[in-house]
């Protein structure tokens, strides 16, 4: 119960904690896409584990904010950018500087990927002046 003051105590320290087995995920992933996302409330970064099925691909896209560091969990594929096509393997690290233009194929045993970068601010909505 907090005091009378309306203090309700110290703050809870945040702890660390296990959020999912990623192996568990890409071991046999259910589908194409998004397979966990961290949602953790009042976190400053976003990360996603993505699996692409063989022969899928992410179009060239250009990410002008944030800088995404990709790590490879399963499979292969290639990346694609201005210096040309690099192969991914489990066990890549990769980092995706804003700006830089870049697509994803995965290969033959498809491809799993985590990625972690900034968490973009919440969409504002503001009223209308009359």
């Amino acid at each position: 119960m907090g005091d009378p003051g309306g203090a309700t105590g110290p703050e809870e320290e945040p702890l660390a904690r296990l959020l999912c087995d990623v192996t568990t995920l890409t071991d046999a992933p259910a589908s194409a896409g998004v397979l966990w996302r961290l949602a953790e409330p009042g976190r400053q970064m976003d990360a996603n584990v993505v699996h692409l099925p063989p022969g899928r691909r992410v179009d060239t896209h250009v990410e002008p904010d944030l800088d995404v560091l990709l790590l490879v969990v399963g499979g292969e594929g290639t990346v694609t950018g201005p210096g040309g096509d690099q192969h991914l393997a489990t066990g890549a690290l990769l980092w995706l500087p804003r700006g830089c233009r870049r697509a994803l194929a995965a290969g033959e045993p498809g491809l799993s990927y985590v990625t972690v970068h900034r968490r973009r601010p919440g969409m504002t909505v503001h009223s209308r002046a009359t």
